[in-house]
């Protein structure tokens, strides 16, 4: 009996946790989850196109656009978690996720948070004006969006 209300905790646990990803149920279901994470990831690409500008000296820096690059960047971070929750790995609809998404959730979640702390904090440095760590913040959005690359997303 005890096992068995063990196991019926650590289930509800890890749930609660949002550490088992819910399979897509029908093809229909896993295209429109993959449209929207691709849509919400050139969202994503869309506002970092002026940072990277910036940073390798293309465009001048400009701290009212990376404020609110940062911001928006924060926001679509905020929705990456619910748009990458559904598993679709059982249809081929083209997706660029790597099976590892679903097979760990929590290292998945880490690296939002982290691409959700850049954000926040390319926002700070840029209402501050400091313009001696713009480099530097926008690098943090960068190094974020590679670290999940490498792990998540197909070449």
């Amino acid at each position: 009996m005890k096992k068995l209300m063990l196991a019926v905790a650590l289930s509800v646990s890890s749930i609660s946790c949002g550490v088992i990803a819910e399979e897509a149920k029908s093809e229909k279901q896993a295209k429109t989850a993959v449209e929207f994470r691709q849509a919400l990831m050139q969202l994503v690409r869309s506002n970092v196109g002026s940072l990277g500008a910036m940073s390798k000296g293309k465009i001048p820096f400009d701290a009212a656009s990376m404020e609110k690059s940062g911001l928006r960047l924060e926001q679509l971070s905020l929705m990456m978690e619910d748009y990458f929750a559904l598993d679709t790995r059982k249809f081929d609809v083209g997706s660029e996720s790597l099976p590892k998404v679903w097979e760990d959730q929590a290292d998945y979640k880490e690296k939002i948070q982290a691409l959700t702390d850049a954000a926040a904090k390319l926002q700070n440095v840029a209402a501050a004006g400091n313009d001696s760590q713009y480099k530097a913040a926008i690098g943090g959005i960068f190094k974020t969006c590679k670290g999940c690359h490498d792990n998540y997303k197909a070449d």
